[in-house]
């Protein structure tokens, strides 16, 4: 075997979980910082609890509660309106001066 090309070792690493667990084991880093460990990862606990480092989970249920509060409009409704506009339109020049000739 090859010297001086192997990492250090230390058999005492210490894990320190985001729950505050912490534990000993080997390894070539040592200390460890993790987000799941046994204690508090719902495959081990059996309890749901849902693991989102990026806020998908909150950006859904906004979105969700977005679309809820906007009334849902029709695309009949919708053309209707379009087509309100259109009639209350502001006249052209000639439409104007053709109802002063009248």
């Amino acid at each position: 075997m090859k010297a001086n090309i192997h990492p250090q070792y230390f058999d005492n690493a210490t894990v320190i979980c985001s729950c505050g667990n912490k534990f000993t084991t080997g390894s070539t880093v040592e200390l460890i910082h993790i987000e799941l460990c046994s204690k508090c990862h719902p495959f081990y606990t059996g309890e749901q609890r849902f693991v989102d480092s990026a806020s998908r989970i909150q950006k859904f249920q906004q979105k969700q509660q977005t679309a809820t509060q906007k009334p849902y409009v029709s695309k009949k409704a919708k053309l209707a309106k379009k087509q309100q506009k259109s009639n209350s339109a502001p006249k052209t020049l000639r439409e104007m001066l053709l109802e002063v000739s009248k």
